[in-house]
């Protein structure tokens, strides 16, 4: 994958947490590395991601705000994460730095604006954005259009993570959280990178169903793949022209 510069300044406003919270995200960053270790992981389709040279080639991950624990796990590359301004967000920026990845400060709800503005300019730096189409609310599966409008202004392609896990909790949120149990067979496929394109930002954002079935697609494909149904990923390629 591609190597991140330092997140700049504008995105590391660190939130004050208590002790209490500290020592917890501590505690719980031992013990998914612990759960984590016993995982076994197969990953199809990003083999030229892989072979991308350093900072060049920047793409936008799209993955299911449920699905969020093992892809990252599985994904362990530099990248940028929109994360809130709030508490919460904080906390999550500190876990997601557990996989190599860092925070871009703002949600749809606050901050969005100078969030879609700053992840531009990282994308422009070299160093891939992830966003979950779906969150931070929901509904589940529901595609908003940031990570759409993030990919056309930067002029890179999107790239859709789906997964699959054979044993796992999940918890009774909206999102329906996946956390995978030990040992669980962890399916991870890259989706075909697509230009996003549209002669203006609206009909890009009118593109968004068009992409929430390409990611149904990869679902369908991913869970065949791990129960052994098929074997064949179509080949991804190198990124499209912009």
């Amino acid at each position: 994958m591609s190597t991140a510069p330092v997140a700049p300044a504008a995105e590391r406003r660190p939130v004050a947490l208590d002790g209490r919270t500290r020592a917890a995200i501590v505690l719980g960053g031992w013990l998914l590395r612990l759960l984590g270790v016993t995982w076994r992981v197969r990953v199809h389709g990003r083999e030229w991601l892989l072979a991308r040279p350093a900072g060049e080639t920047p793409v936008v991950y799209a993955l299911w705000h449920g699905q969020m624990l093992p892809l990252l796990w599985a994904h362990k590359a530099p990248t940028g994460v929109i994360v809130s301004e709030h508490r919460d967000g904080e906390i999550i920026a500190r876990i997601i730095a557990l996989f190599g990845l860092f925070g871009v400060r703002g949600s749809s709800s606050r901050g969005g604006t100078r969030a879609l503005l700053e992840s531009v300019q990282v994308v422009r730096r070299g160093t891939d954005m992830a966003f979950t189409p779906d969150g931070p609310r929901g509904p589940r599966h529901s595609f908003a259009p940031g990570a759409l409008m993030l990919a056309s202004r930067a002029q890179v392609p999107l790239v859709t993570i789906t997964g699959h896990v054979d044993r796992k909790w999940q918890l009774r949120s909206w999102d329906g959280f996946e956390i995978p149990k030990p040992f669980a067979r962890v399916t991870v496929l890259y989706g075909t990178p697509r230009a996003v394109e549209g002669e203006d930002i609206r009909a890009v954002a009118e593109r968004a169903p068009e992409f929430a079935e390409y990611m149904q697609q990869d679902l369908a494909l991913v869970e065949a793949l791990a129960r052994g149904e098929t074997s064949q990923v179509p080949p991804r390629g190198e990124a499209p022209a912009p």
